[in-house]
């Protein structure tokens, strides 16, 4: 048996060998055992209801309804029903149109060939995958598509998304972390704003195509870095443009951005979704347009929903940022590959961009026309770049507020259809974008429309604003 005064030897020796800081942790140890044996089995617990109390709790208990209250007039109930293809003339609650509202800008989403290739790879693989690239979602198409892309942005590597949408918004996040910093301009589209969010970054906004702002911005950030300059060697700096913005229509100063991109020590990253099969001899952008160094641009994005006329996405660029990607970024990890048919219909949009270089210049040629036709609407003012196949029109005369002015320019859109003509005012979620956009009515050029089309589309426009706007006054 063992005695006390041996006991108490051995606590004497255990201490006498122990450092001062084994002594305060075993100490703060003993503490928390003794508050978790005393203090937590003496506190009072809640008084529980009494059985006869029950019927009453539950007789007031309200839950919380699984969806919110949303306004009869939310932009997702006021939706119009398309009836069979969409082309150069679509079919919109029973009303033929000229279409100028989807971004089918060379015409490939009525491609024949392009259609029977899609066709022949449904029969061949099915519908879908069924699962993400990583767990058995690679078919041998996307690795093809993935390799033409390379070849034809001549690049080391590309890596194929299944939605545009998810593309930058997933490409931003995979880089820049928090603690990282991002200059952007302000009027970029949603999937970059929300990849901004998505990285936790501190973000800096300059106005819209003013490179003295940038600079300003960069000047200021620089100052800051001299004074901790520790922190400084630790942060990565991002800069983030489009092409030509989605939201204006505009073409970004590649040339200058590229200037600072070098002098401050940034990385580029650009998004070419509606450039991409628009400008540049060959189709591949705005860095072919403006003949700049690809090295100068550490990623490129852009969609292929738009000039290719299918679904989904790429980022190009080294082979360090691709298969980065492959890794962290969320849209190619965690979303379903994109279809085998939807991905061999982009291989064929590469195909006829090859073969067939003129498609560019035809609808660059449209555009302008377009462009110079725009004056002839008396009632709106234009925004967007001349070789831009997206233009915005916005009222001259601004309306009481953002709502009141996004109403009217959805009744002459709706007069217009009924008029033969398929135009859609510009949607934003006004409580979540950045800076939310004046509204506007998006129109979007094809390479399939005739001089005779635009004069037809103008005048039907003209007559529709003038009736709209008449009769409110």
């Amino acid at each position: 048996m063992v005695t006390t005064p041996y006991i108490i030897n051995e606590i004497y020796d255990i201490l006498q060998k122990s450092t001062p800081f084994e002594l305060t942790l075993e100490a703060l140890l003993a503490l928390g055992v003794i508050w978790i044996v005393f203090y937590k089995r003496t506190t009072k617990k809640p008084k529980s209801f009494a059985a006869t109390n029950y019927e009453d709790v539950i007789a007031k208990w309200s839950p919380e309804p699984l969806v919110a209250e949303v306004s009869e007039d939310h932009p997702v109930l006021r939706t119009r029903t398309v009836y069979g293809t969409v082309g150069k003339r679509v079919n919109v609650d029973g009303n033929e149109c000229l279409n100028l509202a989807t971004h089918n800008y060379l015409g490939l989403a009525e491609d024949e060939d392009i259609k029977q290739a899609a066709v022949k790879s449904l029969r061949k693989y099915g519908v879908g995958s069924c699962g993400p690239r990583g767990f058995y979602g690679t078919v041998d198409v996307h690795l093809e598509l993935e390799e033409r892309l390379a070849r034809f942005m001549e690049v080391e590597e590309a890596v194929v998304y299944s939605y545009a949408f998810s593309t930058i918004a997933s490409a931003i996040p995979a880089y820049s972390k928090r603690g990282d910093i991002i200059f952007v301009d302000e009027c970029v589209n949603f999937a970059i704003q929300k990849g901004l969010d998505a990285s936790r970054s501190k973000i800096f906004f300059y106005k819209h195509n003013d490179m003295e702002d940038l600079e300003r911005l960069l000047q200021q950030q620089t100052a800051q870095d001299r004074l901790k300059p520790a922190k400084a060697r630790k942060t990565r700096r991002f800069l983030v443009a489009e092409a030509i913005y989605m939201n204006t229509g505009e073409m970004c100063p590649l040339p200058r951005l590229v200037e600072l991109r070098s002098r401050y020590k940034l990385r580029l990253f650009l998004d070419e979704s509606v450039s991409f099969g628009v400008l540049g001899a060959s189709g591949r952008g705005l860095v072919e347009h403006y003949n700049v160094d690809k090295t100068e641009v550490d990623l490129i994005s852009a969609g292929l929903e738009w000039s290719a006329a299918t679904i989904g996405g790429f980022c190009a660029g080294s082979s360090f940022i691709v298969e980065h990607q492959r890794l962290s970024g969320l849209g190619y990890c965690f979303s379903a590959s994109l279809p085998p048919l939807l991905t061999q219909a982009a291989i064929s949009a590469l195909d006829r961009f090859e073969k067939d270089p003129r498609i560019f210049e035809e609808l660059r040629d449209r555009s302008r026309m377009v462009s110079e036709k725009l004056p002839i609407l008396s009632h709106f003012q234009s925004r967007g770049d001349s070789l831009s196949p997206v233009k915005h029109l916005y009222l001259k005369e601004a309306a009481e507020s953002w709502a009141a002015e996004k109403a009217t320019l959805d009744k002459i859109c709706t007069e217009c259809i009924a008029n033969g003509v398929a135009v859609v005012a510009a949607e934003y979620l006004e409580e979540m974008e950045k800076r939310c956009p004046r509204p506007s009515i998006r129109l979007t050029v094809s390479r399939l429309l005739t001089e005779q089309d635009v004069d037809d589309a103008f005048r039907i426009l003209q007559r529709a604003s003038e009736k709209i706007l008449t009769s409110k006054g």
